[in-house]
């Protein structure tokens, strides 16, 4: 018998005005067709309807791309850059549409949406502000006689595939690299959340952008598109954040051309609270770690790891922290939790709930759904969790605390780092020392040290192992769009 059942509970609804506020923003979106429903998951209910791309539309958009990538290539970095900032300052304008949309969309609280307009809009300041600032080196030959002149030039056409989870912060994290490097873009965002791609890019084109340089592309035909476009000789480059099978998938089509890649994949992140955490601290992050987006993250904290002596007050401290958070609709006043991106999101919360506490864990709150058309999950704690349980083994993507306790700093460590995946972890101690050591020791890309969002557009974001390869945000995910080639100029004396 299942342990978790729906239960009547109160949620907030959606709020008039905000509701209003989000359908004119849809109704102002120029869309280029219909085809594919878009859903607003706390409501149950279809938005709108966005262009479902066969193959030859998707090669199309490709030579349009192409087209207008060659005079954009060669523009002046000034130019790139006073577009880059028209369209920053677009974005900035349009930050509650912005974030209705987002919210209305995916189902985020506007609070947490109108933070993700602002880590969005921020990679477009930060790679316009880059983008008169392109690296490059000179020196002399160890042997003399020549000097060594390094440049940089745009990769050429990329695709950029986005997922649902961040409609705005993932679109702008690649194109916005993308146009300061040089390169057109191609850009297929999920057709969960494809709402706010659109209406990012129409926003790009009223700030200055020519408008076939970013083409959008929204298709149920993932595999065809992928196919065909990545096969294509005008296609230099793929960034892609998702899954790692998919991303797996896709390095093998990129193969055969010998396309660059950027692959943002899975994680399955440690978070470890030791005993001499700032206890308070250590609620705050975790919390944040693992509920940010309703706990669908990449980077949200997946395996929570806390030391004997803090474990009891850490666990009673958080559980009653997640019991208080109000649930309901994106739009509604004072949602602290939205609702979860679809009803298989909200089955598998279920199961994970279920198997853990039949292998021994304990359900200290929520576990339950609701009864309401949303797909709606209750923030979850679950403590004394054994590591065969499925919610220690997976991507959780969800808001269920799954918490595991240690002794000692090594074992810490080693049962970190006791999986494929590689892209984030945290760490909760006052001692220096500690959070350094330990950091370095974690086999991933992203360490917070005694916080839960280290995400930062100035922070090369990326993992190791089988979560992904290169690198987004900072002067780093402005390499992943160009070539580095050097000129050998010989010399000889004059005298």
């Amino acid at each position: 018998m299942s342990l978790t059942t729906n239960v009547a509970a109160p949620l907030i609804t959606a709020d008039a005005d905000s509701l209003r506020h989000a359908d004119a923003v849809i109704q102002s979106i120029k869309l280029p067709g219909q085809g594919i429903a878009v859903q607003d998951p706390a409501m149950a209910e279809t938005i709108a309807h966005v262009p479902d791309a066969d193959v030859e539309a998707a090669l199309e958009a490709v030579g349009k791309a192409d087209a207008a990538g060659a005079a954009w290539a060669n523009s002046s970095l000034r130019q790139r850059a006073d577009v880059l900032h028209a369209w920053y300052d677009k974005l900035v304008a349009h930050t509650e549409d912005l974030a209705h949309l987002i919210s209305r969309e995916m189902g985020k609280p506007l609070a947490e949406a109108r933070g993700e307009v602002k880590y969005g809009t921020d990679f477009v300041r930060w790679y316009a502000e880059e983008a008169v600032r392109p690296a490059g080196n000179f020196r002399d030959t160890p042997d003399g006689g020549a000097s060594l002149l390094t440049r940089r030039s745009p990769v050429g056409l990329a695709v950029l595939i986005t997922p649902w989870n961040f409609p705005l912060a993932m679109a702008t994290r690649k194109i916005a690299p993308a146009l300061a490097a040089g390169c057109p873009v191609v850009i297929k965002p999920a057709t969960l959340t494809p709402l706010t791609t659109y209406f990012a890019v129409q926003l790009a084109i009223e700030a200055g952008v020519p408008e076939e340089l970013i083409q959008v592309i929204t298709t149920s035909k993932s595999g065809a598109f992928s196919e065909a476009v990545l096969q294509d000789p005008r296609v230099r480059k793929v960034s892609f954040t998702g899954s790692t099978p998919a991303g797996r998938q896709l390095l093998k089509l990129a193969s055969r051309n010998v396309l660059r890649s950027s692959m943002e994949l899975g994680g399955n992140a440690p978070l470890i609270v030791f005993n001499d955490a700032d206890l308070q601290r250590a609620v705050d992050g975790t919390f944040a770690a693992k509920l940010r987006n309703g706990g669908q993250s990449c980077i949200g904290a997946n395996r929570i790891y806390v030391q004997d002596g803090i474990a009891d007050d850490f666990v009673a401290a958080l559980a009653e922290r997640f019991a208080q958070v109000p649930v309901g609709s994106g739009l509604g006043q004072h949602t602290g939790l939205g609702a979860l991106i679809d009803d298989r999101a909200v089955a598998q919360m279920h199961a994970y709930t279920n198997n853990a506490v039949a292998l021994g864990a304990s359900l200290l709150t929520g576990g339950h759904g609701y009864d309401s058309a949303g797909n709606f999950f209750a923030p979850t704690v679950l403590d004394h969790v054994t590591e065969d349980s499925d919610v220690a083994q997976s991507e959780i993507f969800g808001p269920i605390a799954a918490i595991q306790r240690f002794t000692s700093e090594a074992e810490a460590i080693t049962r970190a780092n006791a999986t494929e995946f590689g892209l984030a972890g945290y760490v909760f101690t006052e001692n220096l020392d500690r959070a350094l050591n330990v950091a370095d020791r974690l086999e991933t890309g992203i360490v917070g040290i005694n916080q839960g969002v280290p995400s930062n557009a100035g922070a090369p974001f990326g993992g190791i192992k089988q979560s992904g390869l290169g690198r987004e945000g900072s002067a780093e995910g402005l390499e992943e769009y160009e070539n580095i080639r050097f000129y050998n100029v010989a010399r000889r004396a004059t005298s």
